[in-house]
């Protein structure tokens, strides 16, 4: 009994740092995950670094942002490198 009231206290606290800090941490990468995965050819996108553009073209590792229609300056990112995609009300 005293071992239970002893081991009691560091439980709790596992628990809590599970549910205030590692679940919500797996559900935002899940939902990185998915919207990466998600990611089409004419997409309005952020980078990470800010920088706005449409998606000209990917693949598993990488793609392709048109940054600039007049020039048709692509640059390359890492798919890792996307913030978010900017739905058509946000523009």
């Amino acid at each position: 009994m005293e071992t239970l009231v002893a081991i009691l206290p560091l439980i709790v606290i596992v628990l809590l740092m599970y549910l205030l800090m590692i679940r919500p941490a797996q559900k935002r990468q899940k939902q990185m995950q998915e919207m990466q995965q998600s990611l089409e050819r004419g997409d309005e996108i952020i980078t990470i670094g800010g920088i706005h553009g449409t998606v000209e073209s990917h693949d598993q590792k990488h793609m392709y942002i048109n940054v600039d229609e007049g020039s048709g300056t692509v640059l390359k990112f890492d798919r890792v490198a996307l913030k978010e995609i900017v739905k058509d009300s946000e523009l």
